[in-house]
């Protein structure tokens, strides 16, 4: 069977390609032998005759999520098609979405025959075995119907790859994130400096209670950098207080309003302009997690009082009460 194939016609069946057998339950009274093996043929034929379909539509290369039986093999070997078993469903439909095929679950059609198209066939520039490491993978090159690509990770251990697995999903999502809000807001704690600042000196125009809720709410904020550096084993203390006073002096004077993008430096343990740097975060993101802290401190705000009820003390017998008397 070719290990590569080019201009590939792929085919997506949703079933197995094995010898036909009877259904249970249906009893067939033989009387001549000659006829058990005429019946015996028969079944082998319909695979054939289906095998054949599929690759007369034009198929060079055949996904299947079923089996592929030995007798079946021969005839993919024979037409120079690449026959490909037990594939997952799922992996099977984002092929079938990429090249533009179609999942076909059964070669019946309405008039109770069987049967294939060529229109139900996905086509790539290239579809080839390939090794890596120590698995043998299918690779599909370049799908004609949409763009789709895979990343394959290699690590030395499976917590290794969990881990890395983790961190390419959460830097897809925000990727994705971008895309959707189209907007995004300088990292490394700037966002939440400026918002710490300004709520500070917004407090103070206040002169009801007011303005302890928000003072409190900028202190608060803080939290996000003072983080960021002590898991980076930087001195947050110090770090923290240079970003405030960056903060601070882009919205007193207007001249010097571009350090408004001024964030943490968690390598180098400095502070430094992340716009230029190109640490972003999404703004949809940063929103709401601010909207979503901020409904949680409200909720735990709400419950005012707590009722602790004791368990009810059981009766002891009377052994128990005499060994307590010091009786026994």
């Amino acid at each position: 069977m070719p290990k590569r194939v080019e201009n590939a016609k792929i085919a997506c069946l949703d079933f197995s390609l094995q010898k036909a057998k009877m259904h249970l339950g249906i009893h067939v009274v033989v009387e001549d032998p000659g006829q058990l093996e005429a019946i015996r043929q028969r079944e082998a034929d319909i695979t054939k005759e289906r095998i054949q379909k599929v690759l007369g539509a034009g198929a060079n290369v055949v996904l299947v999520t079923g089996g592929i039986d030995d007798l079946c093999l021969k005839y993919f070997v024979e037409a120079g098609a690449m026959g490909v078993r037990r594939c997952k469903k799922a992996d099977l439909k984002r092929i079938a979405r990429a090249t533009g095929a179609t999942m076909v679950l059964t070669l019946a059609n309405l008039e109770g025959e069987e049967s294939f198209d060529a229109s139900m066939l996905g086509q790539a520039d290239e579809v080839m075995q390939e090794r890596i490491c120590d698995d043998e993978l299918i690779v599909i090159k370049r799908p004609k119907a949409r763009s789709a690509s895979s990343i394959i990770l290699r690590g030395a251990n499976d917590f290794m790859l969990d881990e890395m697995e983790r961190s390419m999903h959460d830097a897809i999502c925000v990727v994705k994130r971008v895309l959707e809000s189209k907007t995004v807001v300088p990292g490394g704690g700037a966002v939440e400096a400026a918002l710490s600042i300004y709520l500070e000196n917004f407090a103070t125009s206040l002169g009801s209670r007011e303005q302890l809720a928000i003072a409190e709410f900028a202190n608060s904020l803080l939290v996000i950098p003072k983080t960021l550096a002590v898991n980076a084993a930087q001195d947050s203390a110090d770090l923290v207080a240079k970003l405030r006073a960056y903060h601070n002096t882009s919205q007193i004077n207007t001249e010097r309003s571009s350090l408004k993008w001024i964030g943490l430096d968690l390598i180098e343990g400095k502070v430094r302009d992340n716009k230029k740097a190109g640490v972003l975060e999404p703004c949809i993101s940063k929103i709401k997690c601010l909207k979503f802290a901020t409904e949680a401190a409200i909720t735990i705000l709400r419950i005012d009082d707590m009722i602790k009820l004791r368990p009810e003390k059981k009766e002891e017998s009377a052994y128990g009460q005499a060994m307590q008397r010091g009786e026994l």
